[in-house]
């Protein structure tokens, strides 16, 4: 590996990153034949999705079956050693994304969970999970409510959907392709039929060896059992059982034919439900029970990753679980093979702060070397999520977040924010009625709570409720109003979480957090007894009764963790995946870890935080687009020129609406799709809009675009979930929407749509081809580490996932590498339109940043400020190391100045060089040129007369 990007402790920071999804799709060896395409663009280090085992057809990988083996979809071991290898050949790092809050349990290649369905509490992995097997419903005690079934429960299996098969001596349910264990114990329901079924046989010796199996089966320890011993006895006892049986069959073909025949009789007839009454008894002594997906959330018993109920959180604060799912990653780590580390989802661990603690010691360990004393053992971020003010907590040992934050500052930097009020008008008088940001987070955190994630809840107000009972001062609140408090509470929550821990003081930020919270619950519920909000206050800032006994305070401290665990995926859901799809008044802006109801953000601001990012978190990811925003950064980049539009897209916007008012549906007295809808469907529209070659938009779209921007709107409509939804889909909606895209976006005469629209889309596409280039040089400049989203180096229109998932033509990204070696910026600028400026801008810089790693890592951040006609648009700073310099000029709001070639019309602008920058050789890094500098300042008529950015440097 390079040694300049090392820190001074030794620990590799990358210079830029790359992002590969890897799947059945993009292997390792296709991955392996991009390396030295990544090299020759400046990339120092790949950033990998999960490549651990999987669903095979995962498109994502997060739904990790097994930490520590390769996903042989991917490719073998042998074909991952040969990428690394290549890797290391071009110095290239591995930054690897790591799960350790869930795994996916959808597959039979889940061993651990099948065990669990095999088992119940008895199983050596039911620890792993979080699981409450003693829920308040009855009949889900010792059990697993899976809700997997397309129907209600009673009809699918007297559809004959639920069938029990026999193989290898072992017993198991199918259902679909989906494939779940039979308790050993239970396995008496079928093998008495099949005795019954052999009694002419009686005489013989696999009848008696039979009847030994079904009473061995009575003296195996029970699936409720938790005395290890017991639990031990289980495993080998069950096993031994199964052997036997196998042998059995294999010896006696009767007993096979016996065992077959009972399961016929079991499986029951569809159209005589009476025929499938052994089968459901059979079913209802299992340690799971099965349940129609739609229905489940209250009594879901295990914790998810957010509401997918095919991925189960996993306890890895248990020191087992914790050894046990990175033995593979600290193997690579200890080879070399993997550099880096992103942890996915650090929010939903029940202590975040030791776990990094605790990895970063592991790695230490795995590279042989001391822990250092800043406890970064190797490259680490967080995919954290940080809201309004938040700042990431400084005793994580990481060295950053995935670069949501900056995605979202650098977009509001764009915006117009003089346009707010005429914006907004705009998008109120189109819907018909005001939309305040607040009342509708809490309002559809509050659905959440009710919907897809009510158990989570539930389970809340019962531990509060318990811990009330235990002393006397609190005990006379009701289960329900503490329920409600909780509820109420997460719904004001104004963060993802707090990060309270045991044996440590609660922060200032987090008391503030819960006293602001707390506060807001109480407004908003003024008939509510304010004292049940003042304990639960005082439970979640551990100010506990001093009467409480180590034991009550041990429950009163776990009630806080799970507490914690559980607001970050009600503000992720309530936020990301509602409220971003019904707030649209500038949906470039409705963004993870976005906030939609600010409007823009000063240049001021913006260094600021750049200030602050250089001081505290100088190796930060720094994103614009990655596998999980809602649209690639070329199609925010387009839709924030709304903002310097208003007055052309509120007449845009009428003229629109009344083209196509008559492909509108009328459903239960309203149109469809609404107006809301159609206001995101406009700006989708702009935002990724085809274009010509020459840079002209597309006159008409192809079947392929039209069935992509369906499938968006689709999307977007369930998760709005205000006419049509994932658990309950308005079927006669939804096709209404799908035909109003199509009868819209018709390439007919006699459309009136098109010939309105491509006018507005050619400026909207040109300004954001602008800001395009000026989000990925910011990025690539400022303090801390760029990262690229595969496929991002040129323009990329994609919209959320799967969208985002779709294959990378690197043969053409090659070929346009290539190319630039004999281009020339005024070529490029004439060819905008088919990216390689977007790609020249890119491997300049990185191959600029290779040369001089130190003074991006450690220089200096100064913010510049131009003067004149146009200085609001233009940002500007320099980054200093000693004589070592470079100045960074990039537009915005160029609606105001104009499509490039411009030079001119930036009138008097001019930039102010500082006084520490040694003038001597200073040249713009794009053209090469020598800059004219007068008493210090540069014109940007002069270092913009070419390209529409500049970077001036004297190295």
């Amino acid at each position: 590996m390079r040694d300049v990007s090392t820190s001074p402790d030794m620990t590799r920071i990358p210079t830029c990153t790359y992002r590969l999804q890897f799947n059945r799709w993009f292997t390792f060896s296709q991955a392996r034949e991009v390396v030295p395409y990544l090299d020759a663009l400046g990339i120092s280090d790949v950033y990998a999705s999960p490549y651990f085992q999987a669903s095979p057809d995962s498109l994502h990988g997060y739904d990790i079956t097994d930490h520590n083996k390769l996903n042989a979809a991917i490719a073998s071991r042998e074909e991952y050693d040969a990428w690394v290898a290549e890797l290391h050949a071009h110095s290239i790092g591995q930054v690897l994304d790591f799960v350790p809050n869930h795994v996916g349990i959808a597959e039979p290649l889940n061993e651990w969970w099948m065990d669990v369905l095999e088992n119940g509490p008895s199983s050596r992995f039911a620890p792993y999970f979080d699981i409450d097997w003693q829920p308040l419903k009855s009949d889900l005690r010792d059990k697993v409510l899976l809700p997997i079934l397309s129907d209600q429960y009673g009809r699918v299996l007297e559809r004959g959907e639920l069938q029990v098969r026999f193989e290898e001596g072992t017993l198991y349910l199918l259902y679909g392709e989906r494939r779940l264990p039979i308790a050993p114990g239970t396995y008496r329901y079928v093998l008495e039929i099949a005795l019954r079924n052999l009694a002419e046989h009686k005489e013989e010796d696999f009848y008696a060896e039979l009847q030994s199996i079904l009473t061995a089966l009575e003296y195996l320890p029970k699936r409720t059992e938790t005395d290890p011993k017991r639990i031990a006895e289980r495993i080998r006892e069950k096993e031994i059982i199964k052997r036997r049986l196998e042998r059995r069959c294999a010896e006696a073909p009767q007993v096979q034919q016996a065992i077959e025949k009972a399961l016929a009789q079991i499986n029951g007839e569809p159209g005589d439900p009476r025929s499938f009454d052994a089968l459901d008894k059979l079913l209802n002594a299992q340690s799971y029970r099965l349940a129609f997906w739609r229905v489940a959330a209250e009594e879901i018993n295990y914790r998810r990753f957010f509401d997918v109920n095919d991925l189960a959180a996993i306890r890895v604060e248990l020191p087992k679980v914790f050894d046990a799912i990175h033995r593979l990653t600290l193997e690579l780590v200890s080879a070399g093979a993997v550099t880096g580390l992103r942890i996915d989802h650090p929010d939903g661990l029940y202590l975040p702060r030791e776990y990094f603690e605790k990895l970063q010691q592991r790695c230490a360990k795995a590279l042989g070397t001391a822990l250092p004393k800043d406890g970064l053992a190797i490259y680490m971020l967080a995919e954290k999520i940080l809201t309004g003010s938040e700042t990431l907590r400084k005793d994580w040992r990481v060295h950053g977040t995935t670069g949501y934050d900056f995605a979202n500052q650098v977009a509001q930097l764009l915006v117009d924010s003089s346009t707010e009020t005429a914006i907004t008008k705009t998008f109120h008088r189109f819907i018909g009625h005001s939309v305040p940001f607040g009342h509708l987070l809490y309002a559809k955190k509050l659905q959440v709570m009710k919907l897809s994630l009510a158990n989570d809840v539930d389970v809340l107000g019962n531990m509060l409720d318990r811990l009330s009972e235990q002393n006397r001062w609190y005990r006379d609140f009701t289960l329900e109003a503490l329920s409600r408090a909780v509820r109420e509470t997460i719904a004001c929550f104004p963060v993802y979480r707090t990060y309270l821990a045991p044996g440590l003081p609660v922060t200032e930020e987090d008391r503030q957090i819960v006293e602001r919270t707390i506060a807001a619950a109480k407004r908003r519920n003024l008939a509510m007894e304010e004292s049940i909000f003042n304990f639960l206050r005082d439970v979640l800032l551990f100010r506990f009764p001093p009467n409480l006994d180590a034991k009550a305070r041990a429950e009163h401290t776990h009630f806080v963790l799970k507490f914690q665990q559980s607001t970050g995926p009600i503000m992720a859901k309530g936020l990301e995946d509602t409220v971003f799809y019904i707030y649209n008044r500038l949906t470039a802006l409705n963004e993870v870890g976005g906030e939609p109801q600010q409007f823009g953000l000063s240049i001021e601001e913006f260094h600021e935080r750049n200030i602050d990012r250089q001081r505290n978190w100088p190796a930060t990811l720094l994103a614009t687009s990655t596998h999980d925003t809602k649209r690639s950064e070329d199609v925010r980049a387009r839709m924030v020129v709304i903002s310097e539009i208003p007055e052309l897209w509120r007449r845009s916007l009428q003229r629109w609406r009344v083209a196509n008012r008559r492909w509108k549906r009328t459903i239960n007295d309203a149109e469809a799709p609404d107006a809301n809808e159609e206001y995101l469907f406009y700006q989708t529209l702009l935002g990724t809009w085809p274009t010509q070659a020459d840079g002209e938009p597309e006159a008409t779209p192809t079947p392929d675009y039209i069935e992509r921007i369906q499938a968006y709107m689709a999307k977007a409509l369930h998760e709005a979930k205000i006419n049509t939804s994932w658990i309950q889909p308005n079927e006669e909606w939804d096709a209404a929407m799908l035909d109003f895209i199509a009868k819209v976006l018709d390439p007919s005469p006699r459309n009136k749509f098109l010939p309105a629209f491509i006018p507005v889309a050619k400026d909207i596409g040109r300004y954001g081809t602008v800001n395009s280039l000026t989000q990925t040089l910011l990025k690539l400049t400022s303090p801390g580490v760029p990262d690229i989203y595969q496929g991002n180096e040129i323009w990329d229109y994609s919209l959320v996932d799967p969208d985002n998932r779709r294959p990378v033509d690197y043969k053409r990204r090659r070929e346009m590498l290539e190319s630039l070696a004999t281009a020339n910026p005024h070529d490029l600028v004439r060819s905008w339109a088919d990216g390689r400026i977007k790609m020249f801008l890119t491997q300049r810089v990185l191959q600029f940043r290779r040369a001089h790693v130190e003074l991006f890592q450690r220089g200096e951040y100064l913010p510049l400020t131009p003067g004149g006609a146009f200085a609001e648009s233009c940002v500007s700073f320099a980054r200093q190391l000693g004589d070592q310099w470079i100045v960074v000029i990039a537009p915005r709001l160029s609606s105001r100045v104009g499509f490039p070639p411009i030079a001119e019309s930036w009138q008097d602008t001019t930039l102010e060089i500082p006084e520490t920058l040694p003038l001597e050789h200073a040249h713009d890094l794009f053209t090469c040129r020598p800059v004219s500098v007068q008493d210090r300042r540069v014109k940007l008529a002069d270092a913009l007369s070419i390209l529409p950015f500049a970077a001036i440097t004297n190295l």
